[in-house]
This record gives structure tokens, sequence and C-alpha cells, in this order.
């Protein structure tokens, strides 16, 4: 055959534009079915940092970025120095579609002499907040906005799956000075907000799924999930996979802060017995944006407002001090009990549950006891939950720490939240999720 080819050259030639062809039409052909997979959700894995208690995950953003999660951050924000080298990274540029979905009206002028990372013409945030310390910046000529590409795992629900590309994520390239009081390593914030910049909104868009997101938060030493758009999700415990029901309740809107999310708490049972002294309209939002009960991932514990707090914790205290031994407080908690006098079973410390009672009695949100006490010592557990004040913002702030294995499902769409209450008294955790090597 080679010496034939030798002797005629043009059929040699036509056999390599033949075999050129062939080539290129596998390449569009596999080009084309990647364009078009459209996969049903999106999954990222979540730790808890031992020394913030923050929860993290990491997105792959030119490399895996460490990244602290927060539910009220209306767009993610990655601290951009001299480190941040990335040729598909591309600044907003003004009157451009990136900045009208922002709503950036700041338009950027680099002062001459040009110097390096500042991109004339670029709109900016005025401001940007570290929702962990609460510090606001407003550096002169704000914190620009851009977009890379990042890569986010797939995933059926059960299993995550293949890579797949988000080309044009929008965020805010913020300065290194906001990275004060944030988990060690992590290198911004991964806003998952009420808003249409934020990760999930940015996602579903994109790739034309439902515009909603799943927490489910481990404890320390363990890994929790986040999915992103709408498929059931499994879990392995022993025994086999499961899927855990939810209950839902409406998302309460706060104009004066339109990207956290509030439920409507209409009253709280401790033991099963109703709280009746707490002043239920410290539980509706006012007409100036205070009140009600927000869910946050920038606070650890679950925060209560003075009143609420003290009738929450005297029934709490006089129902379980008949069994078990009071002891001293041990910093930041002021109810604390003798671990030896309370009895353990599968599901945690044998006390009390505590219920949020939501639209109406059938419907009520319960914290299990893995999610009210919290291991201090060997000789102590505390109630998790931390006196606010006579006069905080919100009324009710429900921490890291009670929500972690209860499976949390935001559905922007509708403005709905579906929740589990605590897998664990259907033997699953957020740890059961079926992680493999495909996922960072």
């Amino acid at each position: 055959m080679a010496s034939y080819l030798n002797h005629h050259p043009f059929i040699f030639y036509l056999l390599i534009i033949y075999t050129i062809s062939i080539s290129i039409s596998i390449s569009i052909s596999i080009s084309t079915t990647s364009a078009l997979f459209l996969p049903k959700a999106l999954v990222l894995t979540v730790v808890k940092d031992p020394s913030t208690l923050q929860y993290t995950t990491k997105l792959i953003q030119r490399t895996p970025q460490p990244l602290s999660l927060d539910l009220g951050t209306p767009i993610s924000w990655v601290i951009c120095d001299n480190r941040y080298i990335s040729s598909t990274y591309h600044p907003a540029y003004c009157g451009s579609p990136q900045c009208t979905l922002a709503n950036s009206k700041l338009c950027r002028t680099c002062p001459p002499p040009a110097k390096p990372g500042c991109n004339n013409n670029t709109c900016t945030t005025t401001s940007l907040n570290n929702p962990f310390t609460n510090i606001i910046i407003s550096p002169p000529g704000g914190t620009e906005l851009a977009t890379d590409i990042v890569r986010i795992p797939t995933t059926d629900g059960s299993n995550p799956g293949q890579l797949v590309t988000v080309p044009n994520h929008l965020f805010v390239c913020a300065p290194k000075s906001l990275l004060q009081g944030l988990a060690k390593g992590v290198s911004g914030v991964a806003g998952l907000g009420r808003s249409k910049i934020s990760l999930p909104s940015q996602v579903s868009s994109y790739f034309r799924f439902p515009r909603k997101f799943t927490l489910c938060l481990p404890p320390l030493t363990e890994s929790g999930v986040v999915f992103f758009g709408d498929v059931t999700y499994n879990f392995n415990p022993p025994g086999g996979a499961a899927s855990a029901n939810l209950s839902y309740t409406l998302l309460v809107a706060n104009p004066f802060r339109p990207s956290d999310y509030f439920i409507g708490v209409q009253g709280i049972k401790v033991g099963g017995e109703d709280v009746p002294s707490v002043n239920k309209s410290k539980l509706s939002i006012n007409s100036k944006g205070n009140g009600g009960t927000m869910i946050s991932l920038s606070h650890p514990y679950t925060i209560m407002e003075t009143s609420i707090y003290k009738a929450i914790t005297t029934i709490f205290n006089e129902q379980l001090t008949t069994v078990v031994k009071r002891v001293n407080p041990v910093a930041p908690f002021q109810f604390c009990y003798d671990s030896n006098t309370i009895g353990f079973s599968p599901i945690g410390p044998m006390v009390q549950d505590i219920d949020l009672v939501l639209q109406s009695k059938e419907v009520k949100w319960t914290i299990a006891p893995l999610n009210s006490m919290v291991r201090m010592n060997d000789k102590a557990y505390c109630l998790g939950i931390l006196d606010g004040g006579n006069n905080p913002s919100t009324s009710i702030i429900i921490g890291g720490f009670q929500i972690e294995d209860n499976l949390l499902q935001f559905d922007l769409d509708k403005s709905m939240i579906g929740f589990s209450s605590s897998l664990i008294y259907n033997r699953m955790r957020c740890s059961n999720f079926n992680f493999t090597s495909n996922v960072i």
C-alpha cells in the first residue's frame, strides 16, 4: 500500500484531506454536543472552618477558589491582587448588559499616570460589605465589576458528574483588605443572596434550570453540600439511598434588606408547650425594616431579641432542670447543663425540641437537640442560643449551627423555602451524599 501511494500522490493527498475532514466533523459534533448539554443541577462541597465556624466551598475560577458562603450577599466577590492572573478575566465596561444587570451607575475614570489594575470606562460598586465582620469599604473609584470563567460539577441528585463551564460569571473584584475576619485561606465570599446577580441566579440563568438552590450544612469534621437547580436529592445512609421530605413556607420580603432570607414565624413551642410571653409584634417586620426572622450563615448560632430569648430560655430551663443539673455558663452561652446528667440517644442529647411555628400550627420547623445543644467540654452541654439585646435590627437570626444536617431549599422564583428539619430523624446526614473525586 505504501508503494502504491508513493506512486499516486494525488490519491494520498485526497486521503489526508478526507481524514482531516472527518476529524473536523467529529470535533464539531463533540463541541456541539457539549454546547447543548444542559444539566438539571450543579453541586459543590461544603465544609466548616473550625476557627471561624464559617461554611466554605471551592469554586473553580482560574484555579479552585476557596470562598466563604453567605446567604445575604447579593453578588460574589473575590480578591483581585497581583496574584489574580487570568486570560479570561474581563472588566465590565460602562453601559454593558453586566453593568445594567448589577444596577451599577458608577463609571470609573483612571487618573494619569495609568496604574496597573485600573481599567478606564468600567463600572464599579460604590461600596462592598464583608458580612462576617460588617466592615464596609468604599475605595476611591469603587470596586470593579468583572467576568471570568467558572467551572462547576453537575449532579443527578445522587452523584456528582462532569464539570461544566459558565463563561461569563459576574463578580466583584475586591481589595485584599476585605479578607479580614474570613476563614484562613479563603479568597472571597460566594454570594447566595436574593438577587439577579447572585451565584444561584447566574448559573440557573445560563443553564436554564429553575432558580433554586439547596443547602445541607455539615458539622465540624464532615462535609456538606450545596445544590443549584432542581432534582431529587438522594443521600446514602446505612440501609440504602433516601430522600428528605420537605415542608414549605413563604419567604418574607424586607424592602430594607432585599437580598436576605426572612421567614414568617408566628409562634414558638418548647417541648410541645407554647411560649405565651413572646412579643408577637417583634416577629413581624416593621415599617423601618426591623424585626422578623432571618436565616443567616454569617452568624454561627441563633440570636434572639432579649424578651424572646428570656421567654424561651425560661421555659426550656424549667422543663429540663426537673431531670438535668444546670452548671455555670460557658461563654458565649448562658444556659449550660451537666453532660453526665443528660441522656443521649441516636438523635442527640435527650432534651426537648424547639419548634418555630410558621403559617399555621401544621407547619413548623423543629430545632432538634443536635441543633440546639452545643457540646462545650467534657462536662457541659449549652443551649446554643444567644441574647441579641433589646433593640436588634432583626428579632431572630437563625444561625448556622441550628441548620446543620437540615436540608433547606431556596426557591427564588416562587419566593418559598422548603425545609426538612433535622435529617437525623430519618437516619440521614448531609455527609451521606455520595461525593466522588470528580467534586472539588
